[in-house]
C-alpha cells in the first residue's frame, strides 16, 4: 500500500509528530494509517493522537526578549479558554526561550527538539497544540529589540531599532505597528512592481471618470495618491497613533533613531489555508529532504 504527501500531512495533524517521523511510520506500515499511528504511539511519540479530529484554531502570539535577542512566536490550541490558561502560557514561554537560546532552523526542528514537553502539555490540558511560526532577531551592538503584545496575545509585534532608541520610543513604535499594521519600514522597501500596479489602477480609475482630466493633471493626482498609499503601508510615513499631527518619521528624527525591521503577527491569520496547499508544502519538504 503506497502513501502520498497528503497522508503524511494527515498523520502529522493526528499525532503532532514531526513530518519525517510520520513519513518513516507510514513507510514502516506500508501506508496503513492506523498502524502508523500505533507505531508512533509505541515509540512514545504520538501521545496526542486522540486529538486527531480537532483543529488548533485558537492560541496566542507571545514574545521573549533576552538582551539583544528577541523571539516572536505563535502557538495554537483548540479553545480560547486553554489559550488564557497558565499551563499553556508557560509552555509557550518555554518554547520561546528555547528558540532564543538555540540555533533552530524552522518549526519542525523546534517541535522535534521539544516533543516530550509538547506531548506532556497536550496530556495535561487535553487539547491539540500546534507550534505554528516564529521570528527571531539577534541584534548586534548597534541595535536593540523590543516587543509589544496586544489584547492578551491576539496581536504581537517585534521591532529592531538603532541602539540609541529609548525604551519608551521603541515601545511607542511597536504600539504603532500593532495599531496601524504597516507592511514596510519606509518607501524604499516597497517593490517597484507594487507601485507600478497601483499607478496602473489609479490611471484607469482617472480615465474612466465621466469627465477625464488631462493626462498631465492625472499624473500629478496619481503622485499625490501614491504619497497617500505610502502613508498607509510604510511605518515611518504613517501618522503617529498617539498624535495624528506628526508622522512617525518626525518622532524618530528628534532622537536620530532608525527602525531596521519589524514583524507583526495576528493570531490565526492564514489558518484557512487550503488543504491542497498544505499537501503541496509537505510534498516539497519531503522532496527537499530526499535531495530532489
Amino acid at each position: 500500500m503506497s502513501f502520498t504527501a497528503k497522508d503524511v500531512m494527515k498523520l502529522r495533524e493526528q499525532t503532532g509528530v514531526g513530518m519525517m517521523d510520520c513519513k518513516k511510520a507510514l513507510t514502516e506500515s506500508d501506508g496503513d494509517m492506523e498502524q502508523a499511528v500505533e507505531i508512533l504511539r509505541k515509540k512514545g511519540m504520538a501521545t496526542s493522537a486522540k486529538r486527531a479530529d480537532k483543529v488548533a484554531s485558537q492560541g496566542i502570539v507571545s514574545s521573549y526578549i533576552s538582551g539583544k535577542v528577541g523571539v516572536l512566536l505563535e502557538v495554537n490550541c483548540e479553545s480560547d479558554f486553554v489559550a488564557r490558561g497558565d499551563q499553556f502560557k508557560e509552555f509557550v514561554n518555554a518554547i520561546a526561550a528555547y528558540i532564543a537560546d538555540n540555533d533552530v532552523a524552522d518549526v519542525d526542528q523546534v517541535v522535534k527538539d521539544n516533543e516530550t514537553l509538547l506531548h506532556e502539555t497536550v496530556a495535561k490540558i487535553g487539547e491539540k497544540i500546534s507550534i505554528r511560526r516564529f521570528t527571531k532577531y539577534a541584534c548586534d551592538g548597534d541595535h536593540k529589540v523590543d516587543s509589544y503584545i496586544h489584547m492578551g496575545g491576539k496581536i504581537g509585534v517585534m521591532v529592531e531599532a538603532s541602539a540609541n532608541a529609548s525604551d519608551e520610543l521603541l515601545h511607542d513604535v511597536a504600539l504603532q505597528i500593532a495599531a496601524a499594521n504597516p507592511t514596510y519600514v519606509d518607501s524604499s522597501e516597497v517593490p517597484e512592481a507594487e507601485i507600478a500596479h497601483e499607478k496602473e489602477i489609479l490611471m484607469a480609475q482617472a480615465l474612466n471618470e465621466p469627465k477625464p482630466k488631462p493626462v498631465n493633471i492625472i499624473e500629478k493626482i496619481i503622485m499625490g495618491r501614491i504619497e497617500k498609499y505610502y502613508k498607509e503601508v510604510c511605518l515611518i510615513e504613517q501618522p503617529f497613533v498617539k498624535d495624528g499631527n506628526i508622522a512617525v518619521k518626525a518622532l524618530l528624527k528628534k532622537d536620530n533613531v532608525t527602525i531596521t525591521k519589524f514583524t507583526r503577527y495576528t493570531m490565526g491569520e492564514g489558518l484557512e489555508k487550503k488543504e491542497e496547499d498544505l499537501a503541496a508544502e509537505v510534498e516539497a519538504q519531503i522532496n527537499k529532504a530526499k535531495g530532489n
